[in-house]
Formats: C-alpha cells, structure tokens, sequence
C-alpha cells in the first residue's frame, strides 16, 4: 500500500505536453521564429507579411499544452504573460487574444479565420484548412 502511494506521488506531476503552432491554411506563412511567433501572440506584431491581420487564440489556463507553448515561445509561465496582458489592458493598449476550452475549438477557429494563428498538443486532428507552421 505504502509503494502504491510513493509511486502514485511520482506519476502525479504533469510532463510537458508536446504541441504545434497552427495556421489557417489561406496563411502565406511557412515557418516563424519562435521571437516572430511569441510577437504575434503579444500582439507586438499585428499582422502577416503579405499584411493580413493576425488573429492568434489560446487554449483556457489549465491547458498543459499552453504551460509549454508559453514556456518554449514566450520563455515565461502563464503568469507572467498574464502580468503581461494585465499592463496592456490597463494601460488600453492591447487585448489578450481570445481564449478556446479545446483543441477541437482551437482548430474550428484557426479553420475559420483567415490569419489565424493557435496551438494544439502534438497529434490533435487537423482536418482541412488548417496546417503545421514550422518554428525555428
């Protein structure tokens, strides 16, 4: 009983969820950088080069695959780009982007939008209109 609980204490942290950034498929867009990338999300870069406004979305908080994204692109936790966003709503400079419960809701949207730009863990469905942009 006691091994059961010591191995059930190990099992119980979350590893890093493996995910890619995805783009509407009208995106000219092949590959970023992961600075290019992290600026679309914090809204520092407004648009596509072809000039299409960007449109980023993520996944809710409690996603692991945001805790990576945010971690491996902006190289900050969710709190700090949180922080982050807190500045740039009070100082009525910029919106965070919008937020989506779910993969499958992440990929309808990208899907949809022309400019869209998200995130899904590695191995979410795809379908249609929506691709894999490579990060450098």
């Amino acid at each position: 009983m006691i091994l059961l609980l010591a191995l059930s204490g190990l099992t119980g942290s979350v590893a890093a969820e493996s995910f890619v950034v995805i783009v509407n498929d009208a995106t000219p867009a092949a590959a970023l950088s992961a600075q290019e990338v992290s600026n679309l999300f914090l809204r520092k870069m407004a648009t596509w080069p072809d000039g299409t406004p960007a449109a980023p979305v993520d996944l809710s908080e409690g996603s692991p695959a945001r805790e990576s994204f945010s971690k491996r692109v902006h190289g900050k936790g969710i709190g700090a780009v949180k922080s982050y966003w807190q500045k740039m709503i009070f100082s009525g400079r910029a919106v965070p982007p919008i937020e989506k419960a779910s993969p499958a809701d992440v990929v309808a949207f990208v899907r949809a939008q022309r400019g869209a730009i998200g995130y899904v863990p590695q191995g979410t469905p795809l379908g249609p209109g929506v691709r894999v942009l490579n990060v450098n």
